[in-house]
């Protein structure tokens, strides 16, 4: 199943933003796994995702979770207006494009 991770500060918003992500997976009959963590755990589980989306709070660290992955997979930052809007479908579509373009 592949695995999408969204890198986030606390996680409070960004755990939103994943069930709304699953949302829109499931009514695409879409099966991934959608998780949030801070930066400072997504070393943990780095090998183990297909694509990484930080959270637009946390874009100034995208180098650092870009050393961590080693272009492994795509590593981008979500839209601020996507993530602001919580729009769980966009968000969810730019990831599956990055899957596919990687």
């Amino acid at each position: 199943m592949k695995k999408i991770l969204l890198v986030c500060a606390a996680g409070m918003s960004t755990s939103l933003l994943v069930n709304k992500m699953k949302d829109a997976a499931k009514d695409q009959g879409v099966e991934l796994e959608i998780f949030a963590l801070p930066v400072s755990e997504c070393d943990s589980v780095s090998d183990q995702v297909d694509v990484v989306l930080l959270g637009p709070q946390v874009r100034y660290q995208k180098a650092q979770v870009d050393s961590i992955i080693g272009g492994r997979v795509p590593v981008d930052v979500i839209d601020m207006r996507d993530y602001g809007m919580m729009n769980g479908k966009a968000v969810l579509e730019k990831a599956l494009s990055l899957m596919n373009a990687g």
